[in-house]
């Protein structure tokens, strides 16, 4: 057993007795991969926690919950790393308590040249205690809109129709459209022809809404018929609002448009659409 130790420490160890630099990269090696079990169990705690808060039956908000999971996950993860980094700095012998101190007297000088990560760092934790948005939620921010997929301590992600992922910096953000808070308005414009009988389409209209009403759970109010609401150059325009749950309103248009583009069809109500008409003077004459 006494050979085995002496291997090893022939192996690992200097005459002196200190770490070689093989050993010194086992013990980093090691290190690392203690953190990532440490990051691994404490995201597991953190989802068991937001798990249980979910299913209570006064909990706060889905979003929310995900969001503060989210920056809390990114909080330990950044902790434990510099941990990490810390004693890989003692393995090689740096004095690693005299570097903080020097990094708290040289930190008024690396604070002009990181003014905008802390920035970040400040506006992330405003925009998650003002609740500004959540994970879930479809924002505007700036020339940006999209899906929020996550709310990081320096940047926010948003992901777009289009599938495309926008990074922004929190200190960026600046003016925020959230567009999932509180009931959205579904909009469809109709044309008819200047010759259809208006009141008929009317109530062609009515019966469409009111059987949407009826077989679509996710309309809060209406639809209901604004009337006329233009005369265009081939015909009249009315308008159907109606206001609908968050992230619905586009679906709920669809489905309007597509009843009455089936009611219209069997009351033979004709759509307008633009109409060049011809005169021959020669057949005139």
């Amino acid at each position: 057993m006494d050979e085995v130790f002496n291997v090893i420490d022939n192996l690992f160890k200097t005459e002196e007795g200190d770490l070689n630099i093989l050993g010194k990269g086992i013990k980093i090696i090691i290190i690392f991969i203690l953190i990532k079990l440490l990051i691994r169990v404490s995201y597991a705690v953190i989802d068991k926690v937001s798990d249980k808060r979910k299913k209570r039956l006064f909990s706060i908000d889905d979003k929310k919950i995900n969001t503060l999971t989210t920056i809390l996950k990114n909080i330990i993860k950044y902790i434990l790393y510099f941990i990490g980094v810390i004693m890989v700095l003692d393995i090689f012998n740096v004095n690693t308590t005299s570097l903080i101190a020097t990094a708290g007297i040289g930190g008024l000088a690396i604070g002009f040249g990181a003014q905008s990560l802390v920035k970040d760092v400040i506006t992330g934790f405003f925009i998650l205690f003002e609740d500004q948005f959540a994970i879930g939620d479809y924002v505007k921010i700036g020339d940006y809109e999209g899906v929020v997929e996550e709310v990081g301590v320096r940047v926010t992600k948003l992901r777009d129709f289009s599938g495309e992922l926008h990074i922004i910096p929190n200190s960026n953000i600046d003016i925020v459209t959230n567009k999932t808070r509180g009931s959205m308005r579904a909009l469809v414009r109709i044309s008819v022809t200047y010759e259809e009988d208006l009141d008929r389409t009317i109530k062609v209209l009515e019966r469409v809404c009111k059987q949407v009403k009826e077989s679509n759970e996710n309309i809060v109010d209406g639809p209901t018929i604004l009337g006329i609401t233009d005369l265009t150059d081939y015909g009249v325009v009315l308008t159907v609002i109606a206001r609908t749950k968050p992230m619905e309103q586009w679906a709920v248009e669809r489905e309007l448009r597509k009843r009455i583009k089936e009611a219209f069809l069997r009351e033979n109500i004709e759509i307008a659409y633009p109409r060049r008409v011809i005169y021959d003077k020669k057949v005139e004459g």
